[in-house]
């Protein structure tokens, strides 16, 4: 197994530590989801070199992000929330600019990846939509074939159709197995296309690391009809509703939910799976 991405590391006025990245031969999408101000920004800010971390280390495929030492520049391709490109310039000029600081930037593998794509080489920045300016991001982040692909709100302003697009492209480049791919956002339907593994952050501390089906499958909203002394111990709910004799919870581990209600004689029961986002909305585990 490859080195991964990034391994241990704590990010100022943090407490994140050990978060360890994804083997790129998996083909997996790491996700990291966070309220404002839990730490994402700073976390990819050390991440990326733009701050430097008060404690700990970060390797990038086994090499620290040293300042002094830009060889770990060349295994990762980064896209923020702006593209700082030249808006007068036009698609081709923009990739050629990018290419001269990177190494092993290749015009045939970016313009190969801009056809595949649909994106404009001859037209000027200033005059692409909003999704051809995200590819344009993309594009020039993959010109060097690095291995890492870090994603900072990519589809941030995109219309649904758009941003639909733009997943396509990424699922695309998902499946060719050349890429890891770190995404962050807070569009959290984002994550039924792409993402594999989510990590919840808040206030500088993974709150959760979890499998996406993993999630999906042992969250549920359970109602039942139930005397109101009985339902008070139940194992995997955290957050519940009641009514007389109505109630309904939210269980983390439904299966293990359920078993006990049954045992309770718990009549009318019923459970529906939770989307991701009313997963995350809810209380932290």
């Amino acid at each position: 197994m490859n080195e991964p991405a990034s391994r241990g590391f704590l990010s100022p006025h943090s407490t994140l530590r050990s978060l360890v990245l994804c083997d790129r031969r998996s083909r997996r999408v790491l996700r990291l989801h966070r309220p404002n101000g839990a730490g994402k920004t700073t976390t990819l800010h050390c991440l990326i070199g733009l701050l430097v971390p008060e404690a700990g280390a970060i390797t990038i495929f086994g090499r620290p992000n040293h300042p002094d030492d830009p060889r770990w520049r060349q295994d990762i391709g980064v896209v923020g929330e702006e593209s700082g490109f030249f808006l007068r310039w036009t698609v081709e000029e923009n990739l050629r600019f990018v290419g001269r600081f990177q190494p092993n930037w290749s015009d045939r593998r970016a313009r190969g990846m801009a056809e595949r794509f649909n994106l404009p080489m001859n037209k000027r920045v200033n005059e692409l939509s909003k999704g051809n300016k995200a590819k344009l991001a993309i594009v020039a982040a993959l010109g060097h074939a690095p291995r890492l692909l870090i994603l900072d709100e990519p589809t941030a302003g995109l219309d649904p159709i758009v941003r639909a697009e733009l997943l396509d492209m990424l699922w695309e480049l998902q499946e060719d197995g050349e890429h890891a791919i770190f995404y962050s956002t807070h569009v959290l339907s984002d994550i039924e296309r792409l993402a594999d593994e989510l990590v919840f952050l808040s206030d500088g501390q993974v709150i959760q690391r979890t499998a996406k089906d993993d999630l999906v499958e042992s969250w549920r909203r359970i109602s039942f009809r139930l005397a109101a002394d009985a339902a008070l111990s139940l194992p995997g709910v955290i957050d519940r509703r009641q009514v007389r004799l109505e109630h309904q919870v939210t269980s983390r581990d439904y299966q293990a939910t359920l078993e006990v209600l049954r045992g309770l004689g718990a009549e009318a029961i019923e459970h529906a799976r939770m989307s991701i986002d009313e997963r995350w909305r809810g209380p932290e585990p």
